[in-house]
């Protein structure tokens, strides 16, 4: 009897074991999963090598900043993270823009957590502007727009 119910515990405490949910258990993997309790490998981590895009529109008080070839606009990127980096952590990426347009297309990006920051230059007042924005792209091919408001 007694061997019954330690082989009976045995069993029952493994399958407990084993029913744990798997699933992506890193927070900072677009394939994050609050409920999993075992990772499985299946975390997945923005960065180069995917066909996603983020364009990113700079707006210093409403009007678009252009990029041109004396002051290119500029954006430096930061892979999975949803806040600006900590001082002296640098960026991932650094991309500028064309002449005459007033985004930065950031390509070939997989699918992940990216802190997206700016700058351009204000020919109304002869000044130089940055600003910042946390940006999700969720899919791979995917192109997402957004607006980066930039200051002084």
């Amino acid at each position: 009897m007694k061997k019954t119910l330690i082989l009976l515990f045995v069993i029952v405490a493994s399958t407990i074991a084993c029913s744990k949910k798997k699933g992506c258990t890193d927070p900072m993997s677009i394939k994050y999963d609050s409920d999993a309790e075992k990772d499985d490998g299946s975390c997945v981590y923005g960065g180069q090598g995917g066909s996603s895009i983020i364009a990113a529109t700079l707006i210093h008080h409403t009007l678009h900043i252009y990029s041109t070839a004396q002051h290119p606009d500029t954006a430096f990127v930061k892979f999975n993270a949803k806040d600006a980096p900590a001082a002296g952590t640098g960026y991932d990426l650094t991309v500028l823009g064309e002449v005459g347009e007033d985004h930065v297309h950031i390509e070939g990006l997989k699918p992940g957590f990216y802190w997206v920051q700016c700058s351009g230059y204000d020919t109304t007042i002869a000044q130089t502007v940055s600003g910042g924005v946390a940006v999700t792209v969720s899919s791979d091919g995917q192109e997402v727009n957004q607006t980066v408001f930039v200051v002084e």
